[in-house]
């Protein structure tokens, strides 16, 4: 499973690890990313998507069934 969010759309990246001695070597920053059920009741089911926390945030600030509409016309669920 790839560690992408399913709402945001947010993806490892990569930059540098940077020694003392300041050798610059690859690493990856990885988005936290935690596995949440979600209710809809407009459908009245439940659902388990892999959101990151700045996901989590926003679905309390709009509301699940706003952040779902926003993610498929973004292209990052595909449900």
């Amino acid at each position: 499973m790839s560690r992408i969010c399913e709402l945001t759309g947010k993806k490892v990246t990569v930059g540098n690890r940077v020694s003392h001695s300041n050798v610059k070597t690859k690493r990856k920053f990885y988005p936290n990313l935690q596995q949440k059920k979600f209710y809809l009741p407009e459908e009245d089911r439940w659902i388990t998507l892999r959101v990151s926390t700045e996901a989590m945030r926003n679905i309390n600030k709009k509301g699940i069934t706003a952040c779902i509409k926003e993610a498929r016309e973004k292209g990052y669920l595909k449900k």
